[in-house]
């Protein structure tokens, strides 16, 4: 059943920068000339479909028809889903057709895309559904893989998740180091404040309950409660009481985030559900020839 929340694919870049991150996956696959797929000649034509080999959400489809298209504008992209569907163990997720050696060549770049995809929004959606009931936003981080940022966030939105800050300039996030290094909350709040334009958050990473006041006294936007119990994240949303954002944020997981979402907290940040996702395992398989041959290499 599709998702209500589905995003276009380009609301989280522009068509030029897709097609960059898709340029770069396929030079560094083909390099020089793809050896195996240069077996076969360009007379022979195929159909393949993508088939998925587990359940979950799909991600990503953008990417497939961008790898295919960028080899062979003659390639026909069919797709049977759209980002943001749940599929089951061997639905069609979409279909190929063109040049046998093209569809090859693209087959691994387009199934890296997609399965990597899937899988943040497939373990996105599993955390979303984990406090389904309670008024909380599960969100990412920047734990990424390097390059694909973008890309990781954008499936994140698929599977029912937010988005956090998407690098180091575009919020102001003082953690445990930056109060080290300026000597307490409150100064490094007050010289943010300083240097950043009014439209700026500013964040708060706080340990323990004293923290908490001492962030809350320096108007933190956000106050993020990293690592610590249920218990005393109950109690530092009883004592912010709704002057600032409250983020619970480390060792996430899906046998405690029901829990934590019980506290009252607004958000809760997790990177294992971009940096611990896996892949949806899924196959390209050429369909068979009348000689009952398969062209699935």
């Amino acid at each position: 059943m599709a998702k209500t929340h589905r995003p276009s694919p380009l609301e989280m870049m522009n068509d030029l920068s897709l097609r960059e991150i898709v340029w770069r996956a396929l030079q560094e696959d083909i390099g020089t000339g793809d050896v195996s797929a240069s077996l076969i000649p360009d007379n022979i034509e195929a159909k393949a479909h993508i088939v998925s080999k587990s359940k979950g959400v799909i991600a990503g489809l953008i990417l497939v028809k961008l790898t295919f298209k960028i080899l062979d504008e003659r390639i026909s992209f069919i797709p049977e889903l759209q980002d943001g569907q749940r599929v089951e163990k061997g639905d069609i997720i979409a279909s190929v057709e063109g040049q046998a050696r093209s569809i090859l060549m693209g087959e691994r770049v387009a199934l890296n895309f997609l399965q990597r995809l899937s899988g943040i929004a497939t373990k996105t959606a599993t955390f979303v559904e984990a406090v389904k009931g309670y008024p909380v936003r599960i969100v990412d981080t920047r734990k990424t893989t390097p390059n694909l940022r973008l890309l990781e966030k954008y499936a994140v939105r698929v599977g029912g998740g937010y988005n956090h800050r998407f690098g180091l300039y575009d919020a102001v996030m003082i953690k445990d180091n930056h109060i080290v290094a300026l000597g307490s909350i409150s100064e490094a709040v007050r010289k943010a404040r300083e240097a950043i334009p009014h439209t700026m958050k500013v964040e708060v990473e706080v340990t323990n309950l004293e923290q908490v006041r001492e962030a809350l006294r320096a108007r933190a936007d956000i106050i993020m409660l990293d690592n610590m119990s249920p218990e005393d994240m109950k109690e530092a949303v009883q004592i912010i009481d709704r002057e600032a954002l409250v983020e619970a944020s480390g060792n996430i997981t899906l046998d405690n985030i029901r829990k934590i979402a019980q506290t009252g907290v607004d958000v809760i940040s997790s990177g294992a559900i971009t940096h611990s996702a896996g892949i949806l395992d899924m196959s390209l398989d050429f369909e068979e020839k009348n000689d009952d041959k398969s062209y699935n290499l």
